[in-house]
């Protein structure tokens, strides 16, 4: 359980740097992501996913 709370605390900092220290940046991905094909980002989600759980299997055996 406090592997879980270290991630969603990772990924909490990494937005908030993005949002905070580049606002500009963040505001162009949302847009680009509205203007994406619903099949592109459930690829890149899948992806992500894949690639998270080998991330994590590498790391934690």
């Amino acid at each position: 359980m406090s592997d879980l709370l270290v991630a969603l605390g990772l990924v909490l900092v990494i937005e908030g740097v993005l949002y905070g220290g580049l606002p500009q940046l963040a505001r162009r991905l949302a847009a680009d992501v509205l203007s994406m094909p619903e099949q592109v980002l459930r690829v890149a989600g899948l992806v992500a996913i894949a690639a998270g759980v080998a991330i994590v299997w590498l790391v934690r055996g």
